[in-house]
């Protein structure tokens, strides 16, 4: 089991382990461009080489048949190895000594007989800890954090909230001394591993345990609280053994009971928003750590409901509750309900039947909800919801001017393909009559085009080839259950440019200020994807972290190689499933400048590019606003100055570049 072998050995083996020398033996590898090499898939037939490879950042991928990953997952695809196998085979062949959660004893074929409880004895004394903490005088922040949005000592002690100290191994120390072994703390996922040693995962931040249906901690969600703390704003336990984001949903120990009896599940966003829920009288309230909504988190929630998804589940009845259970989604805007509503339709359709959606038009979250109007307002949130599909309907709709004939024909254009994709025929009839209903046409046109809107071949289906790198004329899936990216798109193009810079090369990235793009600036769905990945590890600033550490003990010229594997390993991680594979494409794609010397220039200059292009979208969505309004109006003069200002900043980025 790949659990057992300690996780900075793995990481060294890949370190060590030159993928170009691994690949090169069943692989004729040529040059690529500046730091990347190609050569025929091994994987699939093909006459045009379509396999690349990354040294720097130790990465491969084929953009023929869409395989891709690191050294190790190369020779367990190659060989046909476990993973566990492939980390052995590759330690042997280059001198790691590979030590086990057993302390170097052999290995075993199944886990440790009592290995389980005793990570969950660790999690259970570590959130203890933590909850002591929470009294002490250096977590005052940290109690004035939870004040400032409602929340008293009894509330914290109800959901186990507790305080990092700020130290290096505070929490290391205590657990040794309740004699746990160096194997179960690095098994823990509470520690992380340096250079020097084993620190303290969390350190100065507020800690949420996070249990699983049997109400055992198996993990924690932590906030940063000081400004000087270079981490991400919300970092979580690691995959481990016990803990898998994809399966967890935070609050469901506490809010499993009241599922059952109101046969009502409502997912928000983070932990305070949880907190506030249940203060507020909506106990039905879970939250998703570190990741989407996804497969594994419905499975729980139809065995919570009971699995009573069936032909009239979201059936809404007369006393306002849904037959059969619901699921209600909360979201604060408009722009994230809409991105989570359509994602629903590529998901479990039956579970869609009985989805709905809770949008707070004012953009604030329950937890602010809950402080500036009262728990009332907050269970007007969840009883004022929508039903999925008429929702994502509405969401496209909202996009155009309906009160003019050429919006109306835009609204069906982007209405009735949303309608085509309903796959329960009775829902998509009742949608056909609805969408004519908002869009003022007759129903035989409305449903004449959702019609063709179901004709039309799918993007990105399963059993599709991928197309090759060079076809830049076809669109792409990411296969994450994003729309497909059209490459022959300039925006789309640009962006996959300026990706390709920010994987390949971060130290040119970070130069240009990459970290400074807005978290709205990447307009395809699977590009803010990476973008978001990337953002959540800390930026480009990570890497420039990770390669102080480097040069600090003294790795030389290799340390910012090493550096932007270990930070492109971490993106890859945050990214999780389809999206990890496109971070894996971008890392390996070649770039169009092959000079050394150039390469940032280039860099700034696909970034500035990217910047020009958002500016000039503001300019034209403001010149637009501009159109519709009075100029006797107040507001138009406020309008037409954030116009020029829009025009002032681009004018300055063009006399920079």
């Amino acid at each position: 089991m790949a659990g057992l072998i300690r996780r900075e050995d793995i990481a060294a083996v890949r370190e060590r382990a030159k993928i170009e020398e691994i690949v090169g033996q069943h692989v004729t590898l040529r040059s690529a461009g500046v730091g990347s090499m190609k050569g025929l898939c091994p994987f699939h037939d093909e006459r045009t080489p379509s396999f690349h490879v990354r040294p720097q950042l130790g990465l491969w991928h084929c953009f023929g048949c869409d395989e891709g990953g690191d050294v190790i997952s190369f020779v367990q695809k190659i060989d046909h190895l476990p993973f566990t196998d492939a980390v052995e085979h590759l330690a042997a062949r280059v001198g790691v000594q590979l030590r086990y959660e057993d302390d170097g004893g052999p290995r075993r074929p199944r886990e440790e007989p009592g290995r389980r409880q005793r990570l969950i004895e660790a999690h259970r004394v570590a959130a203890e800890f933590y909850a002591t903490q929470l009294l002490s005088e250096e977590a005052k922040t940290g109690r004035e954090f939870l004040a400032e949005r409602g929340f008293d000592r009894a509330a914290a002690e109800h959901f186990g909230v507790g305080y990092a100290p700020r130290g290096w191994d505070n929490l290391a120390r205590h657990l040794r001394g309740k004699h746990f072994t160096e194997a179960e703390l690095t098994a823990s996922g509470l520690l992380s591993q340096g250079n020097r040693g084993s620190y303290d995962r969390f350190r100065g931040r507020l800690v949420w345990p996070i249990r699983d249906l049997a109400g055992d901690v198996v993990g924690f969600g932590a906030r940063k609280l000081y400004e000087d703390d270079p981490g991400p704003k919300y970092l979580n336990t690691p995959e481990t053994t016990i803990y898998k984001k994809s399966q967890v949903l935070y609050g469901i120990d506490l809010a499993k009971r009241e599922i059952g009896k109101r046969k009502q599940v409502v997912v928000v966003e983070g932990y305070t928003d949880v907190m506030a829920m249940h203060l507020a009288g909506v106990p039905t309230a879970v939250a998703t750590c570190g990741t989407s909504f996804g497969t594994e988190h419905i499975k729980i929630v139809r065995r919570m409901l009971g699995d009573t998804a069936g032909s009239t589940a979201g059936l809404m009845l007369a006393s306002g509750a849904a037959l059969g259970g619901e699921v209600i989604f909360t979201f604060d805007g408009d722009e994230a309900g809409q991105k989570a509503a359509l994602r629903a339709f590529d998901q479990d359709q039956q579970f869609a039947t009985q989805t709905f959606v809770a949008v707070e038009p004012s953009g604030v979250d329950p937890c602010e909800l809950r402080q500036h109007r009262g728990d009332e307002a907050v269970r007007g949130l969840v009883s004022a919801r929508e039903p999925l599909f008429e929702f994502a309907i509405r969401s496209v709709l909202r996009q155009v001017d309906l009160d003019t004939v050429e919006g109306r024909s835009t609204g069906l254009r982007v209405g009735a393909p949303v309608v085509a994709r309903i796959r329960d025929r009775v829902l998509r009839a009742g949608y056909v009559r609805e969408l004519a209903g908002w869009l003022g046409l007759d129903e035989p046109t409305v449903r004449y085009a959702v019609q063709q809107a179901s004709r039309a071949p799918a993007q990105g289906g399963g059993g599709q080839q991928h197309p090759p790198a060079h076809d830049r004329g076809r669109p792409t899936s990411d296969g994450a259950g994003h729309p497909p990216v059209d490459r022959s798109d300039p925006v789309a193009r640009l962006e996959r440019q300026v990706l390709e810079v920010v994987i390949q090369l971060p130290q040119h990235a970070l130069e240009a200020g990459f970290d400074d793009l807005g978290a709205d600036t990447f307009v395809a769905p699977a590009h803010r994807a990476v973008h978001d990945a990337i953002r959540a590890v800390g930026g480009v600033r990570r890497f420039g972290e990770l390669a102080g550490g480097l040069a600090a003990d003294g790795a030389g010229t290799q340390g910012s190689e090493h550096a932007a594997a270990r930070w492109a390993e971490e993106v890859r991680e945050a990214a999780g499933g389809p999206v990890s594979m496109l971070v894996t494409e971008l890392a390996v794609a070649a770039l169009p400048e092959d000079r050394p010397e150039a390469l940032g220039q280039y860099a700034r200059g696909v970034l500035v590019a990217l910047l020009r292009m958002g500016l000039t979208r503001q300019i034209a969505d403001a010149k637009g606003r501009l159109q519709r309004m009075d100029p006797a109006d107040a507001a138009y003069a406020e309008a037409f100055s954030e116009l020029l200002a829009v025009e002032e900043r681009r004018r300055r980025l063009q006399d920079v570049s």
